[in-house]
């Protein structure tokens, strides 16, 4: 991914972010890695050229689902609404109880025989997913999500 396209999808997730979630995150570099507090997980989604809309799909009929079967609490997702980014950009946070829970529910979820089925399955014709982009936060002591 370009840099200039890395730094848009970063700046539309920090932007989006915080409308949602009451303009209040902290600074990337003052989370602590090995917290306890409730996280929410900014995830950003590239997909492959003309499989955006299979991605939505597949999100939408599977993998939320099998989202909250893991204990992965889905807060929102969006698509951006300026070119070029609204042709193959998903975007959405995750809300989890810890850092520690996350990576469980993460490992669980790679290994649910329901999602390997429906990743292979949705992937018969290719990948759709480029690119994925993680960031853990946690909301500060004003926000209005805690």
């Amino acid at each position: 991914m370009k840099r200039t396209t890395a730094l848009v999808v970063f700046s539309t997730v920090v932007f989006t972010a915080g409308l949602l979630l009451g303009n209040a995150f902290q600074p990337w570099s003052a989370l602590h890695a090995q917290s306890s507090k409730k996280v929410f997980e900014i995830r950003t989604y590239t997909a492959h050229e003309g499989k955006l809309d299979a991605l939505n799909a597949r999100f939408r009929n599977h993998t939320i689902q099998i989202f909250s079967s893991h204990g992965m609490k889905s807060v929102g997702y969006w698509v951006p609404q300026d070119a070029p980014l609204k042709q193959n950009t998903l975007i959405y946070i995750l809300e989890h109880p810890s850092r520690e829970a996350a990576a469980a529910n993460w490992n669980a979820f790679r290994t649910d025989p329901e999602w390997q089925k429906v990743a292979k399955e949705s992937e018969a014709q290719g990948p759709l997913v480029a690119n994925v982009d993680s960031k853990f936060v946690e909301a500060t002591d004003y926000s209005p999500m805690k």
